[in-house]
């Protein structure tokens, strides 16, 4: 008789600064099969650190620690070419906080104030390769990220020197458009389209189709227009 394969436990590190909830979450995930704690960090740098050294599955990060932030802690790891998945725990978090934090390489947000099967739902979710965001996971992040965002009515937005044509560049991308795809509507070159994409890269800051399709909606560069859903 063959036997059964055995289940590799989800390795977790939790950086939280309050004793009590690192304590409550860490006796949550330890009584789930399935899921091992294996560190706890106290703060931002304290999360870094751990993560390098540890190197777990997941990394439950608050998004407001001492010395540094959580936004800061998953700027260092993305700056590390570290490739944890990590989850932000916060009372609360600015739409585009968001954003920002899954630019950073964060997969998901969830509310303290969430049940606790929406916590091991999320841990789930990112380790089935989903995003996890508002209660539930996510297919289209991008499409979500952008309905998330409200249009920004005031002033002039910001275009980082990008030309018209960049620009419509962008909207397809944000799309979801191959660069065929992209040739094809603007009767141009796929050569063309990789010759704009590189020239947006650079005056944007971005290295990746999914780094400007969230760079623009954070930015509000492109705005769904009506009937777009």
């Amino acid at each position: 008789m063959a036997n059964s394969p055995v289940t590799i436990p989800v390795r977790i590190l939790i950086a939280d600064d309050h004793p009590i909830f690192r304590d409550g979450l860490r006796r949550l995930l330890e009584s789930e099969p399935g899921f091992t704690v294996i560190g706890e960090a106290r703060d931002g740098e304290e999360a870094v650190t751990l993560t390098q050294q540890l190197k777990p599955d997941v990394l439950l990060l608050d998004l407001a620690m001492p010395r540094a932030t959580g936004l800061m802690a998953l700027r260092e790891l993305k700056e590390a070419g570290m490739e944890t998945q990590a989850i932000l725990l916060t009372a609360q978090i600015e739409r585009a906080e968001v954003v920002t934090a899954i630019s950073l390489g964060a997969r998901g947000v969830v509310l303290k104030e969430s049940a606790t099967q929406m916590l091991l739902k999320s841990i789930r979710s990112v380790m089935d390769g989903q995003y996890w965001l508002g209660g539930e996971r996510v297919k289209d992040l991008v499409d979500s990220l952008r309905q998330m965002m409200e249009p920004d009515e005031t002033g002039r937005k910001p275009q980082f020197g990008l030309t018209k044509r960049e620009l419509d560049v962008v909207g397809a991308i944000v799309s979801g458009s191959s660069n065929r795809e992209i040739a094809k509507k603007f009767s141009i070159s796929e050569d063309t389209v990789k010759h704009h994409l590189t020239s947006i890269f650079d005056k944007t800051g971005v290295s990746t189709r999914l780094e400007l399709a969230l760079f623009a909606v954070h930015h509000k560069l492109v705005v769904p227009r009506i009937g777009e859903t």
